[in-house]
């Protein structure tokens, strides 16, 4: 056999092996889409049986019906409490990562290019916190936010956001040491601080630890279900984790499964939307991290 059959052979391996596990992982996704588009005794069926089978007829009323019975919505706006835990999740998303990107990188670049005493412990105090357990501080960080007056608000949710990740942090941080010097010494000369610094040269050159930052802390916050249970104690308060969890205790028997996977479908698609939109920037991210370390 010639090299060139070899490669053609070596080629189709993987072809096939990539998309043996394309399959493998699309396959729940699809079957999620499968059920909600589903008749209730179709949806049934396939929860109880297993397999998956496409609808002949997509119900796409489904969607409308499970998004309706979502929150606090009532007849005369059956969706209210759909976009009411939307606005909220929304709100709560932007805001926390655009606290955390611009905390970040700035904390980073003192840590990077700035000198000061005390600012290699302080880094390694910093790292140390990724360390501690968020259970730790669960019931402290509740009393302080209690005795501000913050419970059944976004404040507790947003404002620690604006201090910085220590995970992003460092990420930021092995990114802007590998800057070059002579760049921002030209900087200087032209009469930058070092905030001018920040904003327009640091900033633009990390668009591909701003994606990954961006990525990351959007679906972290889109998705978290503890923090809003904790500190959003009203309806009109509720994030689409919390109000997607309600609408699982009361309606996610067998009988309402097709509801159920429309209702959980619908809450992805900002997330696959915000991965498709960063994907070049977050693949590109990713390679340099593993080149560069």
């Amino acid at each position: 056999m010639n090299g060139a059959a070899r490669s053609i052979l070596r080629s189709a391996a993987l072809w096939a092996v990539l998309a043996a596990g394309t399959a493998v992982f699309l396959y729940p996704l699809l079957w999620m889409v499968g059920v909600s588009l589903s008749p209730a005794d179709a949806a049934q069926a396939a929860t109880v049986e297993g397999g998956f089978a496409w609808p002949a007829s997509p119900q796409w009323e489904n969607y409308r019906e499970a998004l309706g019975q979502i929150g606090s919505g009532n007849a005369g706006e059956p969706m209210r409490g759909f976009k009411d835990a939307l606005a909220n999740s929304v709100v709560i998303a932007v805001l926390v990562t655009l606290g955390t990107v611009l905390s970040s990188s700035l904390v980073a670049l003192a840590f990077a290019r700035v000198r000061f005493r005390g600012s290699r412990p302080l880094f390694l105090v910093m790292l140390g916190t990724m360390m501690l357990p968020g259970q730790v501080t669960m019931i402290p960080l509740f009393i302080l936010f209690r005795n501000l007056g913050w419970v059944d608000t976004m404040l507790p949710l947003v404002v620690p956001a604006f201090f910085g990740n220590a995970y992003f942090v460092f990420m930021y941080r092995q990114f802007i040491a590998q800057v070059p010097e002579a760049l921002l010494e030209a900087a200087r000369l032209d009469g930058l601080g070092w905030l001018g610094i920040w904003w327009r040269i640091i900033l633009p050159l990390c668009r591909p630890v701003t994606a990954i930052t961006v990525v990351f802390t959007f679906i972290g916050c889109w998705n978290d279900f503890l923090a809003p249970v904790i500190y959003l104690q009203s309806d009109d308060q509720a994030t689409l984790s919390v109000a997607l969890n309600g609408f699982r205790n009361q309606y996610g028997g067998i009988t309402k499964v097709h509801l159920l996977m429309a209702a959980s479908i619908t809450t992805m698609v900002p997330c696959i939307l915000l991965f498709l939109a960063a994907q070049r920037q977050f693949v590109e991210g990713l390679g340099k991290g593993a080149v560069k370390g």
